[in-house]
């Protein structure tokens, strides 16, 4: 798996899991403020689609994850 692999992957394991902790109808309910979480992760994608920058994208590459096929 290349770098934006990685970020797509562990950005919709984020979102998945802080929604999950989130709501209230979750088996696994901790807070509602959990949501703020989810909002983060999902600006994080959405400026990214901009600036093509992510934060993920830098610490990725420091652990020696290549960033193309």
């Amino acid at each position: 798996m290349i770098i934006i692999d990685w970020v797509h992957s562990i950005a919709g394991f984020f979102i998945l899991l802080s929604l999950a902790l989130g709501v209230e109808v979750s088996p696994i309910f901790h807070s509602p403020y959990w949501l703020w979480f989810t909002a983060f992760v999902g600006a994080n994608l959405f400026q990214f689609g901009f600036t093509k920058f992510c934060p993920l994208s830098l610490i990725l590459k420091a652990i020696g994850v290549p960033e193309s096929k």
